[in-house]
């Protein structure tokens, strides 16, 4: 999922560039897309590394709930009813 999510950022970015860069301006073909596939390779590595560090984030979150979750079916004690 991270992998995904970031090569579509990378292939945004790639074609925001190029159009911005080849269309608007007017640079040359090579400028256009050397500064694209630039612009892709960073968002690339920028969304590999964020995609990690919130996956991460996220498993923390969920395995202290669950911790808490334990903790909380061990202190309650059956009515025996």
């Amino acid at each position: 999922m991270i992998q995904r999510m970031a090569c579509s950022l990378a292939l945004v970015a790639f074609a925001v560039c190029l159009l911005v860069g080849g269309v608007e301006t007017g640079n040359p073909f090579t400028t256009t897309v050397l500064r694209a596939l630039a612009a892709m390779m960073t968002t690339l590595i920028v969304g590999l590394v964020l995609g990690t560090m919130l996956k991460a984030m996220l498993d923390e979150n969920i395995r202290m709930e669950r911790e808490k979750l334990k903790k909380n079916a061990a202190k309650t004690e059956p009515n025996g009813r």
